[in-house]
């Protein structure tokens, strides 16, 4: 796709920063007259094109910015605040349109998915997909081949179906959802809107539930027979596995993403704007409150409660019915506990080791 920097600054908020001025206002080229730039893309400094936008965070890295082959830069108050101390918007060097926004690296997001090539998609029911007769899909649906949607399946407008997904039967998928190759959903499972799940995630499989006959030392299976939820604008990174609840309901919330190879029991309650990174394990029936943050290999066990806010560093390790409070507060180690400690904990021992 291709968007004037007019465009992109109307889009976002964002003002635009005239090059050989210290001013607000149009972007001009050399001469004076008045051009609107068109950027197709977004990129790193170092492999910038001339129709390229970049970012800058850092107000110091705005210079290297500025002399990228970059089309414009976004840039923070910060730099422009530079710009007009320094003069550097007047040296020919430098002429490049600026784009100020309070969070750069949020509007280059923003301006990278305005901009992103839209995927051909083909409408409809490819030749090779299994769609039920009672299955229903709404306005603007794509399957993609061998896809399989099973009886009483609700796809909603919009949503593409790729490549050897499997839909249970009575799955409820609501409208402008992505779903990546090979994805298994179960019966069961309800997903909201703009939901994108990623290549080779299973939702809604049976969870790890036993009961163990103490007389024969037999292991026989509880019933995993409950649902999944799945709110709106949810993202599932690639070869997750979500398990349905038990007997109630495995929920994730609103916004929330989840990193490949996560790991989500049955019963568990995630709630909105979490983050997890790859290769979390969450055992059953524990719970993770708003806009919790959680590293990469953490594992927690059963009947856990991590309070709203709460930050777990990589590798933690969270014991069975530990309650974790304090948002903001970062917790690391295994026992996972405040980082401070931890650390305080860590010099203390590397004494004892030069003793």
């Amino acid at each position: 796709m291709r968007y004037s920097l007019t465009e992109i600054a109307e889009t976002l908020g964002a003002k635009l920063l005239s090059p050989g001025s210290q001013g607000i206002g149009e972007a001009k080229d050399g001469t004076g007259n008045a051009t609107d730039v068109t950027v197709t893309g977004v990129a790193s400094f170092e492999s910038a094109g001339a129709g390229d936008l970049v970012f800058v965070e850092d107000a110091k890295l705005l210079t290297q910015a500025l002399e990228s082959k970059a089309a414009a830069v976004i840039a923070s108050p910060a730099a422009a605040t530079l710009l007009t101390a320094t003069g550097a918007a007047g040296n020919a060097h430098l002429r490049k349109p600026i784009l100020i926004a309070d969070q750069p690296k949020l509007a280059f997001a923003r301006a990278a998915a305005l901009l992103a090539e839209q995927q051909p998609v083909t409408l409809g029911v490819h030749p090779t997909a299994i769609v039920h007769g009672d299955a229903k899909l709404g306005l603007g649906v794509s399957v993609g081949p061998h896809a399989v949607i099973e009886k009483g399946a609700v796809i909603g407008a919009r949503t593409r179906i790729s490549a050897g997904v499997v839909i249970g039967a009575g799955v409820a998928i609501g409208n402008d959802c992505v779903i990546a190759a090979n994805v298994c959903i179960y019966s069961g499972s309800t997903l909201k809107e703009r939901i994108i799940i990623h290549a080779g995630c299973v939702l809604g499989s049976d969870g790890f539930g036993f009961v163990r006959d103490n007389a024969s030392g037999k292991y026989e299976k509880f019933p995993q027979i409950g649902r999944l939820e799945i709110g709106d604008d949810v993202e599932i990174g690639a070869n997750s596995t979500i398990d349905r609840g038990a007997l109630g309901a495995t929920v994730i919330g609103r916004g929330t993403k989840l990193d490949n190879l996560v790991h989500v029991g049955h019963n568990v309650r995630i709630g909105e704007d979490v983050v997890i990174a790859a290769q979390t394990g969450v055992s059953g029936s524990s719970v993770i409150g708003n806009e919790a943050i959680i590293g990469g290999q953490v594992g927690i066990a059963d009947h856990v409660t991590i309070e709203d806010g709460v930050i777990l560093g990589a590798q933690c390790g969270v014991p069975t019915g530990k309650v974790l409070r304090g948002k903001g507060t970062v917790y690391w180690g295994t026992p996972a506990r405040p980082i401070k400690g931890y650390l305080k904990e860590l010099a203390a021992l590397a004494r004892l080791g030069k003793k």
